[in-house]
């Protein structure tokens, strides 16, 4: 099972506050332990959302709409993919994660959908198509 753990965002995070050496340190430390134990799939830290943009939908008309976003306790500043055998796995491993902010922080966990998730409406055409693009993107890895 594929999960996505959302590292949510701070006031520091969105004023650009950078990681300490330590902290850099402790992640790299926790991080070597999710690829050894073959958890970890991807990572990365997000810029601000001030560098950042959203594009709303309605109907056919698009709007951009610039960062910075407003409510920081809902924004993103960094993720991970991880390949576990449950949620409750998950959960044990960011029990073990350093705080990765330098105040009171939240790490969310999200379950990643599978092509089985979706049932009868992802036809095999569709299925099809969907093998061919992963493929097409592990190609240019």
């Amino acid at each position: 099972m594929r999960f996505m753990i959302l590292i949510k965002a701070t006031k520091d995070s969105e004023a650009g506050v950078m990681p300490s050496e330590q902290l850099f340190t402790e992640m790299g430390k926790f991080n070597e332990e999710l690829v050894k134990a073959g958890v970890m799939v991807a990572g990365e830290g997000l810029h601000p959302s001030a560098k950042g943009a959203r594009i709303r939908f309605s109907g056919d008309k698009r709007t951009v709409i610039d960062g910075p976003f407003a409510e920081t306790k809902e924004l993103i500043a960094g993720f991970w993919i991880w390949d576990v055998k449950s949620k409750e796995e998950a959960i044990e491993w960011v029990k073990r994660c350093p705080n990765p902010m330098y105040e009171d922080s939240e790490i969310e966990i999200r379950q990643v959908f599978t092509a089985d998730d979706f049932g009868p409406a992802l036809t095999p055409e569709l299925r099809e198509q969907e093998e061919r693009l992963r493929a097409q993107v592990a190609e240019k890895k």
